[in-house]
């Protein structure tokens, strides 16, 4: 995740901002030597890095990391409320992970720890975890606490995106 954060904040960049940028000379030649450019005119990700956008889940950072990824996602986003040391969500976590890659990138999940964003969790009432949301346009369209068996998973996930 910590890449991901630094390939955004690179590319965010100007040409005018890579120059003021000081340059150890092992990192200069290392890039010269380098065939692949590390910004081309067109701005667009290398392909090796594309990917990194298609992300079917993800980590949420903070408030505004949720904002931008979730509440103005154009895909619907499933918002899976953990807790490292809760049972369930690890048992959870993974199962909701995989019904929603079979969606083959129709819906996004967002997996957010309460104990790092208790403001999000306060913010969408989340009492217990695992809690499931399902966000589409910056509205809570469903949720659901608590383990759920993997039909009932992939049913729910098909119920968010209109299938």
């Amino acid at each position: 995740m910590a890449h991901r954060l630094l390939v955004r904040r690179f590319w965010t960049l100007s040409s005018k901002d890579l120059r003021c940028l000081p340059v150890s000379s092992s990192f200069s030649t290392s890039l010269q030597s380098s065939r692949v450019p590390v910004l081309s005119r067109s701005r667009s990700l290398p392909r090796s890095l594309a990917s990194l956008r298609r992300a079917a889940s993800f980590n949420v950072q903070d408030h505004d990391d949720f904002d931008v990824r979730v509440i103005k996602s154009e895909l619907p986003v499933l918002v899976d409320f953990h807790a490292q040391w809760c049972g369930p969500c690890k048992i959870l976590g993974p199962r909701l992970e995989k019904a929603v890659a079979k969606q083959n990138g129709k819906v996004t999940m967002a997996k957010v720890d309460i104990d790092d964003h208790t403001d999000l969790a306060i913010e969408y009432g989340v009492s217990a975890v695992p809690t499931v949301i399902a966000i589409r346009g910056g509205d809570v369209i469903d949720h659901f606490v608590g383990i759920k068996d993997d039909d009932e998973l992939e049913s729910f996930v098909s119920k968010i995106i209109g299938n």
